[in-house]
């Protein structure tokens, strides 16, 4: 569903309504014109690609810091089969931390160009939150004072993602699982996702379950469409390819305990090209809203108990780890006996509870 922001003052309440079904019905949006301009998102992925270019021993001055979720990353991600993907990250917060962005004599520019695209990304986020407050009962700016980028708990992050090229057949051709990504949560409260031209990457699960579907609760009890091997319906027929200057907007669990489960959170991964398709990197950036670290998340009838954001973060990191946990051993001795995987894969449980997050 399309969501247009434009005349956005005097379209507010037909705004409300068109976003309500979307939340409702799919948990996931597209949105046109939002006023960020293309050569603006152009301009982020060509900053962002001159980072990721940057040799690992200037990269490795701007470690991830996980407490103050900023930094950059270099991983093995895995996926629900047990295949290793290679990737890097570089979070970033409205928070002015020293040493964590990239000084101007390694890429000139850098912090100035992000920080603007960030604002940017806050003004439509904030927009679509104040429709979305109003559609919940809640008055206009609640969303806006529970993703308050002013203060010192605020967790908005800016992800730049980086999946570099390869040519493995156990990635575009083996058909267990085409992704570069293991199956990702969404414990934000909103997600805008920006992908470069010319790539369709995003993938979207759908939240609701077929007949006969094999499942796993997320954190409100909800069930989400499960994307193991086998699966009739794996997520490949649902991904996207939104327009140039479209964002692609996901609900996430915060979002949906506050609506007592009316929206729908979905998961998400991002694809890697089939074998009939140009293999090659990919980029991906991401802007997390999420709440305040001490905002009370509490539903109006559903889920009446209040509990913190970064209560509710820590409860869902821990619950997508044992569930991991359970598939890969799963999916791995499902492949071993087929001779298919020769290896045993690992995971390392820090790694993996900051990488399942959006």
């Amino acid at each position: 569903m399309t969501i247009d922001l434009s005349d956005f003052n005097n379209r507010r309440h037909e705004i409300v309504q068109h976003l309500m079904k979307a939340c409702t019905d799919h948990g996931f949006f597209y949105v046109i014109n939002h006023g960020i301009k293309t050569e603006d998102i152009n301009s982020m992925f060509s900053t962002s690609e001159t980072f990721f270019g940057l040799p690992d021993n200037i990269k490795e001055k701007y470690p991830l810091d996980t407490y103050q979720n900023t930094g950059w990353e270099k991983l093995t991600e895995m996926d629900s089969c047990g295949t290793e993907i290679p990737k890097e990250s570089m979070q970033l917060t409205f928070h002015d931390i020293p040493d964590h962005w990239p000084a101007n004599e390694d890429i000139p520019g850098f912090q100035n160009a992000t920080n603007d695209f960030m604002h940017q990304c806050n003004t439509v986020s904030y927009q679509l939150l104040s429709c979305l407050a109003t559609g919940l009962g809640f008055p206009e700016d609640f969303f806006a004072r529970c993703h308050d980028i002013t203060q010192p708990d605020n967790l908005n992050t800016l992800k730049c993602l980086y999946y570099p090229s390869s040519t493995s057949p156990s990635y575009s051709q083996s058909g267990h699982n085409n992704s570069w990504s293991g199956k990702n949560i969404d414990i934000n409260t909103l997600t805008l996702f920006f992908q470069p031209p010319g790539q369709n990457q995003f993938e979207v699960t759908a939240p609701g379950l077929a007949p006969g579907s094999t499942s796993t609760p997320n954190l409100t009890g909800r069930t989400r469409l499960s994307t193991e091997p086998g699966n009739p319906r794996a997520p490949r027929n649902n991904n996207h390819r939104p327009q140039q200057d479209q964002i692609v907007c996901s609900i996430g669990d915060m979002i949906a305990r506050w609506s007592d489960d009316r929206f729908k959170s979905s998961l998400y991964r991002i694809s890697v090209p089939r074998s009939d398709e140009l293999l090659g990197s990919r980029q991906c950036i991401q802007y997390c809203n999420k709440a305040n670290k001490s905002t009370i998340i509490q539903g109006q009838s559903k889920y009446k108990e209040p509990i913190t954001a970064g209560e509710l973060i820590m409860m869902a990191m821990e619950r997508e780890y044992k569930a991991a946990m359970q598939s890969i051993k799963a999916n791995r001795a499902a492949i071993e006996s087929s001779g298919m995987l020769k290896r045993s894969p690992s995971c390392d449980k820090g790694s993996f509870l900051m990488n399942i997050m959006a």
